[in-house]
């Protein structure tokens, strides 16, 4: 194998970790905002708020520390669909896997959650990541010249 193919598939798992570490952060997060905000509102209220709050910690997240580029509006408007993506992954994870599979509905959920993570890390690669620098990123931090073509910025 060459030398640069090896540093690309350790960049690649580099930010698998990173993009597992964020996943973790952001479960954390969430769970933590609904907690404070629960007596504060009805249950469905809190969640929803503590949903919005920590995909906004998430993207920010993903773009700097995951991926290391830059964020934008266009980014920001489009990561929400990694949710998405994650959310239709998982509902028809579980119900293969307790109508078909017939898995345990209590142990069913996690399993379709860590089936979710390379979906949603290809979509968010897609939506953060600026073309043609896939792992590579890895070198180009906020403010490098991969990025500088991106009009919009968050910060």
């Amino acid at each position: 194998m060459a030398a640069g193919a090896g540093a690309s598939r350790r960049g690649r798992l580099a930010q698998i970790f990173r993009f597992a570490l964020v996943g973790g952060v952001n479960t954390g997060t969430f769970f933590g905002c609904y907690l404070l905000l629960h007596p504060w509102m009805p249950y469905f209220a809190a969640y929803s708020l503590a949903f919005l709050l920590s995909m906004v910690g998430s993207f920010f997240l993903n773009t700097y520390f995951t991926y290391r580029t830059r964020p934008t509006w266009k980014k920001f408007a489009l990561f929400p669909l990694t949710n998405v993506t994650n959310y239709l992954v998982q509902s028809v994870g579980l119900y293969a896997l307790v109508t078909w599979a017939g898995m345990d509905d209590r142990i069913a959920p996690l399993v379709a959650a860590v089936v979710a993570i390379p979906f949603t890390y290809l979509i968010s690669q897609r939506i953060l990541v600026p073309r043609g620098a896939g792992a590579d990123a890895e070198d180009s931090g906020p403010g490098s010249e991969t990025d500088e073509r991106q009009p919009s910025r968050l910060a």
